[in-house]
């Protein structure tokens, strides 16, 4: 269902865009920039030939607003992040400039269909899971709002990877998304900077013998070559760089080597300095692995530093100035040796001296922690960041000296406490630790919902916190409304403005006044065509996709999100073998059709993670071919999640799974989206759930299991999840026929560890929740077969979903953290 939003709304930035002009212009672009007629274009070519229309107009108003922010001289902020999960970029520009309906009409009249070529536009590989997609959402939202703004990352070849399924197995495959190359972007090739390894450090003295200042040599040397895309706005007003770094050998081919015939050898170079930009996240379980780990990111924060710097320099003069004029944000820790790479550049490159770099730097960084998971806070070997990085390393025991004396002054600190506040963790291997360094060179230091901002002042930052009290604050995620509401659900989206008018489209509070017609029995009826609508759409795709028909009739129950045992998915794929075991156990109940949709990828080097996969498959394939379940429920495992993907999900969406152990999620956004698509969530008092619940109103959202307080009580106090299980004929009957081969008669053992961990300690309290989550799961059941009253909470969440908005998120930012008015 095409939305008629975006027809006029931007013709100030567009000049003339109506459908009879861009026809003409695609058939130029078709010509002159790809090199078609008409007669033997392909999809990708038609693909290409519109994006570049529609692009051209964007450069306008990107070289407008970069003017801007010179001639006013304009406070930037930097976004550095190794992950931006942008996805597909055609209708995300086409929409927020408003030229979305017009490029339909432009192609229908030259026989092309807008769907069928937007279809073929990849995913950009540039991320993972909502780490990345937090940092899309808020480059939109930094243009959308008018905040000046560069985003900096890596401009990965093949992404993480694109997954398969092989007999339930996940097999890892190259992302080749830039197969086709990519329309949207411009290489700088004039804007490459020197990034730098190992070698040696020397100390230079004064005519006096006075140490003046370090020389970093590095024994290896590759180039970064930036790759600007412009990241437009809602209705264009603003667009922004999003600056992906790919790294070059500086000498391509070692020609000796090749002359003398060592013809693998002459490229050694080359394919080691490549090898940087080619795989996000490589597996750091071997010391190779954590090796390219650290240097993707020196790599991508180096060369963001240098370039901010230049540009800094050529406009301001004083590097000194640069905290008032450029505020740089670390997104989580991987960007956090970028601390010590400005106190490098400061003082070698810039003769100034520590105290000052010092001020300096903390002024400039702000910090944002994503995880209150001590393994997913980085940390390196001492040996391998001395080796990789030494002058870095002789800077972070500098800082880590000036943070622990200061410590140590204070007189509130004892020396185990001193200890955890160091940037260096003592034990059988020291170890850098990234947090800490980014703590402490930052002057803010936000979590990403309230509970888990509370969280990290009491857990992994509660030394550090007593040192700096007035530093750590909060500012809950939010996701951008155009894609994941006016883009991803046209259907609702014009049904709200039929109903409600157009004043939510620039301002998404303004959906609270669907909230009076939830009980209005004409717009529920309405409301719920969309949603059917939306399942069609995803049970259509299934079918196509894995050959599995779903009714659309059915609960559509999504958990989609990457794979880890802390999000437990192992929780919800036990109740649905508990649930299928009910349903041939007792058939004349009268039982709710459900179908639960899985998604998600699992890091390729853990373990369990993948064992969950296999699982959700090997269950799914038992369960939906059992004539004994009549088609009650079925499970499907939608392989290669990604943002595309969720675009088709989330609209689909009856239930939306929220389940983590509590205290572990730090917010979550793909809560927000699934509840502003119209999904009542199940989920635990975890991350955003927390906020999501005052807002939507406790009868609106199904909330279950453990709190934070309580799940670290049973932690500390001796928890028995053996007896647990035993005292839960359910969960007891389920684990036992998962443990005893009933959905792998191949190999009966396949699951016996990956459970006995519940039996022995149940770290993510899978055990301790289940009762608890089976039970409102039939508490979700009896809600649905009263459709009316189903509809209204749906709409209820909607309505006041409108808090969640990343345009709110980064107005909170502007003011409160990097001091930048929009």
């Amino acid at each position: 269902m095409a939305s008629a939003m975006t027809t006029k709304i931007s013709r100030t930035v567009l000049a003339t865009s109506d459908p009879e002009t861009l026809a003409a212009e695609i058939l130029r672009a078709l010509k002159y920039r790809v090199g078609k007629d008409m007669t033997v274009a392909k999809p990708h070519d038609w693909l290409t030939a519109a994006i570049q229309v529609v692009r051209d107009r964007i450069i306008d108003q990107w070289i407008r607003s970069t003017k801007e922010a010179y001639d006013r001289r304009e406070k930037r902020v930097y976004y550095l992040s190794l992950e931006f999960l942008i996805g597909r970029l055609m209708r995300d520009a086409f929409s927020n400039v408003g030229v979305l309906d017009d490029m339909r009409v432009a192609l229908r009249s030259l026989g092309v269909d807008i769907d069928v070529i937007a279809a073929l536009e990849p995913d950009a590989a540039l991320g993972n899971g909502g780490l990345g997609r937090l940092a899309a959402c808020f480059m939109e939202s930094m243009a959308t709002v008018d905040v000046p703004a560069h985003g900096y990352g890596i401009r990965y070849e093949n992404g993480m990877f694109r997954q398969e399924i092989s007999d339930g197995w996940q097999v890892e495959l190259p992302e080749n998304w830039l197969d086709h190359g990519n329309p949207w972007e411009f290489e700088r090739r004039e804007r490459s900077f020197e990034v730098g390894y190992g070698g040696q450090v020397e100390s230079l003295t004064d005519k006096d013998g006075i140490l003046d200042r370090h020389v970093w040599k590095p024994a290896e040397r590759i180039l970064a070559v930036a790759y600007d895309t412009p990241v437009v706005g809602w209705r264009g007003k603003r667009v922004n760089t999003l600056r992906l770094w790919s790294s070059l050998a500086i000498d391509p081919i070692l020609l000796a080597a090749f002359n003398a015939g060592d013809h693998v050898g002459a490229l050694r170079d080359s394919n080691k300095a490549e090898a940087l930009s080619k795989v996000l996240y490589p597996a750091d379980s071997t010391s190779a692995g954590q090796e390219l780990r650290l240097r993707q990111e020196y790599f991508f924060t180096t060369a963001s530093l240098q370039d901010i710097v230049q540009r800094h320099l050529s406009q301001f003069g004083d590097l000194l100035s640069l905290p008032d004029q450029a505020a740089i944000h670390l997104n989580d820790t991987h960007p956090a040796v970028a601390v010590a790479e400005l106190m490098r550049l400061f003082m070698d490159v810039h003769g100034v001296d520590f105290d000052k770099s010092w001020d300096a730097v903390k002024r400039t960084f702000a910090y944002t922690n994503h995880t209150l998971l001590p393994e997913a806070l980085e940390s390196w070997p001492v040996s391998l960041f001395d080796r990789l990085l030494p002058r870095h390393m002789q800077i972070i025991y500098a800082i880590n000296a000036q943070v622990l004396l200061e410590a140590r002054s204070s007189g509130h600190f004892n020396d185990e406490q001193i200890r955890r506040i160091s940037l260096i963790q003592e034990g059988t291997e020291r170890r850098v630790r990234m947090g800490n360094l980014a703590f402490s060179g930052s002057h803010s230091v936000n979590g990403v919902s309230a509970l888990h901002t509370e969280l990290m002042k009491v857990t992994v930052f509660a030394d550090l916190h007593r040192l700096y009290p007035g530093r750590i604050n909060n500012k809950t995620n939010g996701i951008t409304p155009r894609r994941w509401l006016f883009q991803c659900n046209a259907g609702l989206t014009d049904l709200a403005r039929e109903t409600i008018g157009d004043k939510f489209l620039d301002n998404i509070e303004e959906l609270k006044a669907l909230d009076k017609f939830a009980d209005d029995a004409a717009f529920r009826d309405s409301f719920a065509a969309v949603k059917r609508a939306n399942k069609e759409r995803l049970a259509n795709y299934v079918a196509g996709r894995i050959g599995v028909k779903v009714d659309p009739s059915a609960l559509f129950d999504i958990q989609i999100k990457r794979i880890h045992e802390y999000k437990r998915q192992l929780l919800n794929i036990i109740e649905a073998v508990a649930l299928y075991d009910q349903i041939r156990s007792h058939p004349e109940r009268e039982w709710l059709p459900r179908v639960k949709f899985f998604g998600g990828k699992a890091a390729p080097s853990y373990h369990n993670a993948k064992l969950i996969i296999k699982l959700a498959n090997d269950v799914a394939k038992v369960i939906n071919r059992d004539p004994a379940v009549r088609g009650l429920l079925k499970v499907v495992f939608v392989p290669n999640y990604n943002v595309s993907l969720a675009e088709i999900m989330m609209p689909a969406a009856d239930l939306s799974e929220q389940i983590s152990t509590a205290g572990m999620e730090a917010s979550g956004t793909g809560n927000m989206k699934f509840a502003l698509n119209g999904a009542l969530t199940i989920g635990t008092l975890d991350g955003a759930n927390v906020e999501m619940k005052e807002h939507v109103g406790d009868d609106n959202i199904f909330i279950f299991g453990l709190t934070t307080n309580e799940v670290a009580e049973r932690r500390n106090n001796g928890y028995d999840p053996r007896a647990v299980i035993e005292g839960s004929p359910e969960l007891s009957q389920a684990l036992s026929a998962i443990s005893s081969g009933v959905f792998s008669p191949d190999d009966p053992q396949r699951y016996r560890e990956l459970l006995g961990g519940l039996y022995e300690h149940d770290w993510f309290m899978v055990a301790a929740d289940f009762d608890a989550y089976a039970a409102t799961q039939r508490q979700v059941d009896k809600v649905w077969r009263n459709g009316p009253d189903w509809y209204a909470k749906a709409i209820r969440n909607v309505a006041r979903m409108g808090w969640f908005s990343s345009d709110r998120t980064i107005r909170q930012y502007a003011k409160e953290i990097w001091n930048v008015v929009p």
